[in-house]
């Protein structure tokens, strides 16, 4: 049997993703590229490996035979990917971060930057978001996450103690600081059970007045004036229109960590980056806490 790797993750992939659609995004090829490269697997193995649906592709047995092939051989290409990058001390080539987009725009622009300056030849990707990308994967090299527990298989640095309090506008702060016992109206997350409860005991009037499920949207909803937010220290701090309002005490929050896999930590631009995001955090750790 003759086979390529190019057709072997094409069969994987339409495993792992269900559809030619999800499956070429995935490979960043057209589905009918991954149609037919399914079409050469099958003529090379001389079997079926999928039953072809109205409403799709459905694996066979001898499918998933491969597949599972295609995968172990996938892990072990990942492997030697990652143990080859934590031996390159080069400082070029490609380099892919990622990071909340919130935590990117109020604060890791700096660090970036500063990085991207100093190392003009290596080709930074930065993945803006809040999934956890599978760092065992590759799907990032780098990740800063806002966390208390890193991953068992990763190897961390804790960049960052944070706080949290409360924020609002500075017309709606002086309306609470003129009339204490006025009711104190909260925008809050969906994920949130209710007003703070450090807060109530100055200001048990307390309502919740709009429910998001978007900090973006928290964030705008705070600058338009309606209501009080429970926001990390550095993000209410740098959110134009804000101040912080004495309702909720400086509480802690969750930590700040740049984590990546063992096998990667120790390579030179993984390194360099890490170093920056020290330089910064150590210079600007008052707005976190």
């Amino acid at each position: 049997m003759e086979s390529n790797w190019d057709d072997l993750k094409a069969v994987l992939f339409l495993v792992r993703h269900g559809t030619l659609a999800a499956a070429g995004s995935a490979l960043g090829v057209a589905y009918t590229t991954v149609a037919r490269r399914v079409e050469r697997m099958e003529k090379a193995v001389g079997t079926p490996l999928f039953e072809r649906l109205t409403d799709g592709y459905r694996v066979t047995e001898a499918g998933r035979e491969v597949a599972y092939h295609a995968e172990q051989m996938e892990q072990q290409h990942i492997a030697l990917e990652r143990r080859l990058a934590g031996q390159d001390q080069h400082l070029r080539g490609s380099l892919t971060v990622t990071a909340p987009q919130l935590l990117i725009a109020a604060c890791l622009a700096k660090p970036i930057g500063a990085f991207a300056d100093a190392h003009p030849d290596v080709d930074l990707t930065i993945r803006a978001t809040n999934d956890l990308l599978d760092l065992n994967r590759r799907e990032a090299d780098l990740a800063i996450r806002v966390s208390n527990d890193p991953g068992d298989t990763l190897t961390g640095l804790r960049l960052a103690e944070q706080a949290q309090a409360s924020f609002a506008t500075p017309d709606l702060a002086n309306r609470i600081a003129a009339d204490p016992a006025a009711c104190v109206e909260w925008v809050m997350h969906v994920s949130a059970k209710g007003p703070p409860k450090p807060s109530l005991a100055s200001h048990p009037n307390a309502r919740v007045k709009l429910w998001l499920d978007d900090m973006v949207a928290i964030l705008g909803a705070a600058q338009a004036g309606l209501g009080v937010v429970r926001l990390p220290m550095f993000l209410g701090r740098s959110t134009p229109g804000l101040v912080q309002v004495p309702i909720l005490p400086p509480q802690p929050y969750i930590p700040i960590w740049c984590v990546a896999h063992r096998d990667v930590w120790k390579g030179g631009k993984v390194r360099a980056f890490r170093e920056a995001l020290v330089a910064y955090f150590r210079e600007n750790r008052d707005q976190f806490t």
